[in-house]
């Protein structure tokens, strides 16, 4: 089978996220598998499909430093790119591709973590989807169905900013924002960090290529984006700059404008589980859901999962036991597939609001 591959080097920022979005949508059930390779030409702040701005970005100091702020289509954290990472998106219609998430990650990392290797850097793979060197990450990676497309994102860390990084994330307190700079510098290393001197970005993706050939048993085939591709990406960059895109979470419940009572709560909530933090935004009336709303960075399918989730719940008694009962249920209705969150996970994030209420 062959494997296009679209490199289109270094892009703007906007672009550059554009890119897979655009093949993804445009992608038609039988098409020929693809994979894009981007730098980002200008750093930016890239936020999870299912988090909220407001909660996780320091919009100001994005502002005051000029640093657009981009949600994508892929779940995860919100985390701070520039040139010094060479992104790569595999792009498969859904039938040639793994449907469950966990399968998704297992199938499409192994040729990542042997170009790794063969540069020098022993990564391994550390479930649920994050590249590891010696306890360190180097690299995460994402999942996300589009359209008749089943993607799996990535990138090879070449350098890491991570004071721009501390401080673009929201944080409660400054001493916490040195907590975690410091946290993030001891975690995160790159390819300069554990080789020095970084390969070039050509020696990566000729390395990569002869992975992908032996582990996935493609024949990857340089190639361009047609006509009909770039339209796609053309309006994806409107799409994805529209601010009802980017700050599509948490509105609800502020332009709702719902008067608060003494048996009326609106209250936030999280839990950390092995999948990604869970956010919970509860508005609750006699101990009861009226309206909630799920955000963080886990890996969910389908995309409107969490939301049809939520939804389900509205009613359900604010009791551990009423709530993972149908949060169970709700999870098999919707056919959810979150990797390393389990109902119990979701109705703790849950009463953590109802009881900071």
């Amino acid at each position: 089978m062959q494997l296009r591959v679209l490199d289109f080097g270094s892009q703007p920022a906007l672009r550059s996220q554009a890119v897979y979005h655009g093949i993804a949508h445009h992608m038609q059930p039988g098409d020929t598998p693809v994979l894009t390779l981007v730098n980002p030409s200008s750093p930016y702040v890239c936020v999870g499909l299912h988090q909220d701005v407001a909660l996780e970005v320091d919009e100001d100091y994005c502002q005051a430093h000029q640093l657009p702020i981009i949600r994508r289509h892929v779940g995860g954290g919100a985390v701070f790119l520039d040139q010094n990472q060479l992104f790569f998106h595999f792009i498969y219609p859904a039938e040639k591709a793994p449907r469950r998430v966990s399968d998704i990650y297992s199938h499409f990392i192994e040729p990542v973590i042997q170009t790794y290797h063969r540069l020098g850097v022993q990564a391994i793979f550390r479930p649920v989807n994050d590249i590891h060197v010696d306890g360190r990450k180097i690299g995460g990676t994402g999942a996300a169905s589009i359209g008749d497309a089943t993607l799996m994102v990535g990138s090879f860390m070449f350098d890491f900013d991570v004071d721009t990084m501390s401080r673009c994330l929201k944080v409660p307190s400054e001493k916490f924002r040195d907590k975690l700079r410091a946290g993030m510098s001891d975690y995160i290393t790159t390819l300069t960090r554990e080789l020095g001197e970084p390969p070039s970005r050509e020696t990566v993706i000729k390395t990569f290529m002869e992975e992908l050939a032996v582990h996935l048993r493609v024949e990857p085939v340089m190639d361009q984006a047609t006509a009909a591709e770039e339209a796609s990406i053309a309006e994806q960059e409107k799409e994805l700059q529209d601010p009802e895109w980017t700050y599509q979470k948490g509105r609800r419940f502020i332009e709702r404008g719902v008067k608060i009572s003494a048996d009326t709560h609106l209250a936030e909530g999280a839990f950390k589980a092995p999948g990604g933090l869970i956010r919970s935004r509860l508005l609750a009336k006699d101990d009861h859901i009226v309206d909630l709303s799920l955000s963080g960075d886990f890996t969910v399918f389908p995309e409107d999962g969490m939301q049809r989730l939520a939804d389900a719940l509205k009613g359900v008694p604010l009791t551990q036991d009423s709530l993972q009962g149908a949060t169970q249920q709700a999870m098999r209705d919707v056919a959810l597939d979150i990797p390393g969150v389990t109902h119990v996970d979701i109705a703790t994030a849950i009463t953590a609001a109802f009881r900071g209420a």
